[in-house]
């Protein structure tokens, strides 16, 4: 039979289990931001670049209001050695790897502290050897002198969530895990970018240090020429000079080159997760790519919800938000209700015997009252800390559009720089011709020739240059607006 004292216990305990205690919760409901109140982008509405007809990265670029953004954008670019560079990076670079790894650690922090809204039970069992003074009166009903005591017990802890410390805390921490979430997908839109631009400043500099060989190649045949021609007393010693120095500036800028290519493939060994003395699979070059000619342009109103930067550091702000609350909470009443139940023996096997069970219900309230302004001073340094975490929120905003203005800027003039320099190209090889033909027929002479080539090269170098800008500039447009992580397969429908 259950002792009565036994049997209210258990339904105290039951009751403490199956109670949510209701109270409030103190400090500010955070509300999210609203989207900014503007139009557009630019002071000028960009609707289209000019075309470049006969450029490989020539097409016109139309720009399509709420065009939504794959989550695999640079696949847009038709290239699959991109496409498998970018997927490999994605799967082995250990920034997303760590990033991964932080938001298990916030969601596991969340998962932990909601435990704080259930009861604490725990169980123990004690065995003791003792002997009591014979001065005194005997410990035990034996009235044995030396005794054993044998003690099993339950023990109920609980702590009403009265005025709301714990729930603003998950909730803080929630807000946290949605801060390493973002991270994660922030890190996902970095590092595909970094290779796209990774790759097509591999493809540019090997264009360009192509060129540059070409150019020395050239400025090498008129030094020869220049030679022979002092010679034959048909020019002059300083003429010589002259082209020696233009070729060793010439030459002078081709390790330069080198080593900027030598360090873009080691960079692109890092972001694909690889070490520096790795071949590089993949070689890119410009040709290979196809310049998209629809290109997203977001709604204003949708931007701050698609940029990880601007959701992290909403995030941000909402954690502060609920952290006001904790310290206001922390000035207020806590309340604690606990119990425990048990037997209590001199012989193990009388454990379970009539007349060996105990127990205890108690209640407390603890209030600070003198602490030194520590818990009001932490409330004002919360308040401030949202208020700082709102402003850093309003700059990143800012940050979003300029970075978006930006980009568009930077694409309708690389349309007219590319256009230039299509132009200039397309002279220099008219005259590189002419100089061809006139050389033939006897009007010009060799070394009028090379100079012709010499600009030509230069000319060439320029468009390769301004090629790559429309590349580079386009990656950095799906960057600046999200770069689509909402429809990627693995990410959950949820913004």
């Amino acid at each position: 039979m259950i002792a009565p004292g036994l049997l209210r216990f258990r339904r105290t305990s039951i009751l403490l289990l199956l109670t949510v205690v209701t109270g409030c919760e103190v400090g500010p409901n955070f509300k999210k931001a609203q989207a900014p109140d503007t139009a557009g982008y630019t002071p000028r509405t960009i609707r289209k670049t000019v075309s470049a007809p006969g450029a490989s990265s020539g097409s016109a670029q139309r720009f399509v209001d709420g065009l939504d953004i794959p989550g695999q954008w640079w696949a847009l670019f038709h290239s699959h050695a991109l496409n498998a560079l970018v997927e490999r990076s994605l799967k082995s670079n250990p920034d997303i790897k760590s990033a991964q790894e932080a938001l298990t650690a916030a969601k596991e922090n969340v998962y932990a502290q909601q435990g704080a809204f259930w009861p604490q039970i725990s169980g123990g069992f004690a065995a003791l050897r003792a002997k009591s003074s014979s001065n005194l009166s005997p410990v035990t009903n034996t009235s044995a002198l030396f005794y054993n005591l044998f003690t099993s017990q339950v023990t109920v802890s609980y702590v009403p969530d009265v005025f709301g410390l714990n729930q603003r805390t998950v909730e803080s921490l929630k807000a946290q895990g949605e801060q390493q979430r973002f991270a994660l997908e922030a890190s996902y839109l970095t590092l595909s970018s970094n290779v796209v631009l990774a790759a097509v400043q591999e493809a540019s500099l090997r264009a360009q240090i192509a060129a540059t060989e070409r150019l020395i190649d050239v400025n090498r045949k008129m030094l020869d020429i220049l030679k022979d021609q002092l010679k034959a007393g048909y020019t002059n010693t300083q003429s010589v000079l002259a082209q020696e120095a233009q070729l060793a500036t010439v030459i002078a800028t081709l390790p330069p080159l080198q080593k900027q290519l030598a360090q873009q493939q080691d960079l692109i060994a890092r972001l694909a997760g690889a070490f520096p003395n790795e071949d590089l699979i993949e070689k890119f070059e410009l040709s290979s790519l196809d310049l998209p000619r629809e290109l997203p342009l977001s709604l204003p109103s949708n931007l701050i919800e698609q940029r990880p930067d601007v959701r992290q550091a909403e995030e941000a702000w909402h954690s502060a938000s609920a952290q006001v609350g904790v310290a206001v909470a922390n000035r207020l009443p806590t309340f604690m209700l606990s119990g425990n139940a048990g037997r209590t023996a001199v012989e193990i096997g009388q454990l379970f015997t009539p007349g060996s069970s105990f127990w205890t219900l108690s209640s407390a309230v603890s209030q600070p009252i003198f602490e030194g302004g520590t818990l009001l001073h932490r409330e004002r340094s919360a308040r401030a800390a949202y208020r700082q975490a709102g402003e850093q929120y309003q700059s990143t905003v800012l940050t979003a559009f300029q970075n978006v203005a930006d980009t568009l800027h930077a694409l309708d003039q690389d349309a007219n720089e590319l256009k230039a320099a299509l132009d200039s190209d397309r002279a220099a090889k008219v005259s590189l011709d002419m100089s061809n033909e006139q050389l033939k027929v006897g009007y010009a002479n060799f070394l009028a020739l090379l100079s012709a080539e010499q600009i030509y090269q230069q000319a060439e170098i320029a468009l390769v240059q301004a090629e790559a800008n429309r590349y580079s500039d386009t990656a950095a447009l799906f960057q600046a607006l999200g770069g689509g992580w909402w429809n990627r397969e693995d990410v959950p429908k949820k913004n």
